[in-house]
């Protein structure tokens, strides 16, 4: 038993009451163990880790499994890199921005390397109305447009190609990021996956066969990603227009390799030789 203190109400004077140790004490751990609280609030690297903000959904189901948090992070950048620019971005994040847009978001591009296809936007479901271009030719000035709208907080999302940003450039970013509402995507080339960087989701995309991509995460918050994630992603429009057989080319280039028979002159195949007989010894 163990006295514990109690304030009156009506003259402001302690009353002392009685209570059970066992009540008042928090429960004692058992050597090597943790408190529960203290256990829930702990992340282990061998755990995919949640995300600090909420989430926007990739749009492919196999991606979000490895992402933390099941989704494009906000409050953080996400740094995509690809070996050719402004070839497959759109096809990667473009299922995400629909759904912002559908919100009533804004997107807001950066310095693309190429005039955004208004067409092929509105197939991914991207309105103009919705898109805001910022033309910047110079790092200097993508660079600083990036951090002014990151600070801004008022656009959906966020979608700019660095490909000249230092690490330290990267790591200012992310520090505007953290109170950002909306994703963050930078575009850099694949051979800044070589360069450290402060970002904490870093994805490598590149295409695959059958109009897929490939996408490999570099870094997360939780256990090395080992493999590749393909990602079925037809180009906005041609969906409705390619055949079945178009859709696979994969297995029209399997049937040109295949070996094909002899044929003849005449154009039948050519007959069989016939088998050899030893001639009987007498």
């Amino acid at each position: 038993m163990s006295a514990v203190l109690s304030w009156a109400a009506d003259d402001g004077l302690p009353a002392q009451s009685f209570v059970h140790a066992s009540r008042s004490r928090p429960r004692r751990s058992a050597p090597g163990e943790l408190p529960p609280e203290v256990e829930q609030a702990v992340w282990r690297g061998s755990d995919l880790g949640h995300a600090s903000g909420t989430v926007v959904s990739s749009g492919f189901a196999a991606l979000d499994a490895e992402l933390p948090g099941g989704g494009w992070p906000t409050r953080g950048l996400t740094e995509v890199l690809s070996p050719q620019p402004s070839v497959l971005e759109w096809r990667l994040i473009g299922p995400a921005l629909q759904g912002i847009v559908a919100a009533g978001g804004h997107i807001v591009v950066i310095g693309p390397p190429k005039t955004p296809h208004l067409p092929g936007l509105r197939h991914c479901g991207i309105d103009e109305r919705h898109l805001v271009w910022v033309q910047a030719d110079a790092p200097a000035e993508r660079l600083w447009c990036t951090e002014q709208l990151i600070k801004s907080g008022a656009c959906g999302a966020i979608v700019s190609w660095l490909p000249q940003a230092r690490p330290e450039q990267i790591r200012r970013l992310q520090v505007c990021a953290q109170s950002c509402e909306g994703p963050v995507f930078l575009f850099r080339p694949a051979a800044a996956q070589h360069e450290a960087s402060a970002a904490p989701l870093r994805v490598f995309t590149t295409f695959g066969i059958d109009w897929a991509l490939q996408v490999q995460v570099l870094k997360r918050r939780g256990p090395a990603h080992d493999g590749v994630v393909t990602l079925p992603s037809v180009p906005g429009g041609l969906q409705t227009i390619l055949t079945p057989r178009l859709l696979r080319p994969s297995q029209l280039l399997a049937a040109r390799t295949l070996p094909r028979e002899p044929v003849h002159a005449l154009g039948s195949n050519a007959p069989a030789a016939a088998p050899r007989r030893s001639a009987a010894v007498r």
